[in-house]
């Protein structure tokens, strides 16, 4: 089974400009996801996917992979898509350009997810851990998720699901990470679909998905998780780098 990683990286962020070229340490973001990948020693290949020349020679500057996109895209998954047609893999996983602090464990235990045997299909996998205390389920910059008892995903969404109705039962709400790994195929099914009423409602990219008929098999993780959106993300993730 080749495995290859895929980062999608682009310049433009409407919550936080530039981000990928914001500096976290010695480093720009892109460039630490990019070597957190790298220590994994889990993929059989490691590309970076953008348009955008500043990001690549970033990366080809460590003698990394660069694939420049030639088509306007809509998500992560539809840029990383159009490498993957050209890219020889069975399994491709999508690391986001923002999430500069990944766990081994947490990725083994999605891997593990398309080599073990299963009456049931997974498509594609990915994470999710419960908000902490310092989180907000009303947060619309947090994507939560809902699962059903064998932890594939129900849905996603930026509103709180469930919606508490009655205030005496006790909620878990399910933040998702946005790291991903596919099939292959259901990575080019989904490339091929238009975009999904649903996704574009909630503009979550992993609704395409279920509303194409795809299996999400979510993996719970309690690690600590740095993913970088907002300003207050990149000001954490500094602070962190600077005491880890």
């Amino acid at each position: 089974m080749k495995i290859v990683c895929l980062i999608p990286a682009r310049l433009e962020s409407t919550r936080l400009p530039g981000k990928m070229l914001k500096k976290i340490g010695e480093y720009p973001v892109i460039v630490q996801t990019y070597l957190a990948a790298k220590k994994l020693n889990l993929f059989d290949d490691i590309w970076v996917v953008t348009e955008n020349k500043e990001i690549g020679k970033a990366i080809e500057d460590l003698n990394g992979k660069v694939f420049y996109s030639t088509k306007p895209h809509n998500s992560g998954s539809d840029r990383i898509a159009e490498a993957a047609e050209a890219i020889e893999a069975d399994v491709i996983v999508n690391v986001q350009g923002d999430t500069p602090l990944i766990y081994k464990e947490s990725m083994i235990k999605l891997l593990d997810c398309f080599r073990n045997n299963s009456t049931i299909r997974v498509d594609l996998a990915s994470l999710m851990t419960k908000l902490d205390e310092t989180e907000n389920a009303n947060d619309s910059n947090i994507v939560k998720v809902v699962v059903d008892n064998n932890d594939f995903a129900l849905y996603f969404s930026r509103s709180p699901i469930p919606f508490s109705k009655n205030n005496e039962v006790d909620i878990n709400y399910y933040k998702h990470i946005g790291v991903y790994v596919f099939r292959k195929e259901a990575l080019l099914n989904f490339y091929n679909s238009p975009q999904t009423p649903l996704e574009k409602v909630e503009s979550i990219e992993c609704l395409r998905y279920l509303e194409i008929g795809k299996k999400i098999k979510m993996v719970y993780t309690d690690e600590f998780t740095l993913e970088i959106d907002t300003n207050k993300d990149l000001v954490n993730a500094i602070t962190y780098f600077k005491n880890n």
